[in-house]
């Protein structure tokens, strides 16, 4: 065969490549057809596969999310956290630094499910993101909307207060809006320990907890509003360190939380706990024996005061063996 007729067969081929692909779309050519135009330029096109419930995603959100993202032609995720059963929460502009898929985010809701097809100048650019991402890729996300929760809320009220300042800012605040704050750090904190992360529970419990007792409530009605809010954050936080082996930490919150309600069975609980941690046995079956007279038909409080008897009897066992063997040591060395 001739060189010109290798060239003419080589040309047929690329012609009916191309006139293929012009028949049979690609796979993201194909989802556009299905798929919403977010800002109106195509950058960002968006399909909900599951929709969601409530109000979008505020601007400088913490989002609770599962994600993963695609390149064409690919059936395995370049990146993707659908492996983590607790996947950790993301601050918009801190953590999500994708500009197409933090954009993407503010039109989702709690619940939602759904893919974005992000262009170049919304993903990874014309620089790319060598080696997994190549210049100029159209990028597919899928992404499921767990929970959000509002701390651009938290910064802006924390930052009213640089140290030194005594909170002065804080306390002209309203009530309200501090009580917003504090049940958002809570959140946060129940977050992280359903995790197992206790130490960053711990961190998010104190803030809240620092944040209502600096506040400076002149009316009565205020200062219960917060010894409200107070309660749940002692009890939290007595369970936390009872999670991080601090018994001792453990019981000054549970005290805490009995200075606020001294019939609250919660606190009696925690108290009864950690006075077992601590081994004084006395202690917890006085909180536990409280707690059950308001409880009767407690599992738990029965459960742990039978434990708490068991360990009060081996102690106590434990003490008459060890003052019968030294009466019998005694006894002997005055014989000799």
């Amino acid at each position: 065969m001739s060189a010109n007729g290798f060239t003419s067969r080589i040309r047929r081929i690329i012609n009916t490549d191309e006139r293929l692909r012009m028949n049979h779309p690609s796979p993201f050519e194909q989802l556009t057809h299905q798929m919403d135009d977010v800002l109106g330029d195509g950058g960002i096109l968006k399909e909900v596969v599951q929709p969601g419930e409530g109000p979008p995603v505020p601007q400088n959100a913490s989002v609770l999310m599962h994600y993963s993202g695609f390149l064409e032609y690919s059936d395995q995720p370049f990146e993707t956290n659908t492996n983590l059963k607790h996947p950790r929460m993301m601050k918009l502009g801190r953590d999500v630094t994708l500009a197409g898929l933090e954009l993407g985010l503010l039109t989702m809701q709690k619940g939602e499910f759904c893919r974005f097809l992000f262009q170049p100048q919304y993903a990874y650019g014309d620089m790319g993101c060598p080696p997994f991402i190549p210049a100029n890729a159209v990028v597919l996300y899928e992404v499921h909307i767990i929970d959000f929760l509002d701390s651009g809320q938290v910064d802006d009220f924390i930052a009213l207060s640089p140290v030194g300042r005594l909170q002065v800012e804080q306390n002209t605040v309203p009530l309200s809006t501090l009580l917003e704050v504090v049940n958002t750090l809570r959140s946060f904190g129940n977050r992280c320990f359903n995790q197992s992360r206790y130490d960053n529970a711990k961190d998010r419990y104190k803030q809240a907890m620092m944040l209502l007792r600096n506040r400076e409530s002149q009316s009565d009605a205020g200062k219960e509003r917060i010894k409200t809010a107070l309660l749940p954050l002692y009890l939290n936080l007595s369970l936390t360190e009872l999670r991080l082996d601090s018994p001792h930490k453990a019981l000054k919150y549970g005290n805490n939380a009995l200075e606020i309600d001294s019939a609250n069975t919660k606190a009696l609980f925690r108290c009864g706990q950690a006075y077992l941690e601590l081994h004084e046995y006395e202690s917890a079956q006085s909180c536990l024996i409280t707690a059950q007279a308001k409880k009767p038909f407690d599992t738990d409080i029965n459960s742990l005061l039978r434990k708490v008897a068991i360990c009060y009897k081996n102690s106590l066992d434990k003490q008459k063996d060890m003052y019968s063997k030294m009466f019998r040591d005694w006894h002997g060395s005055v014989k000799m």
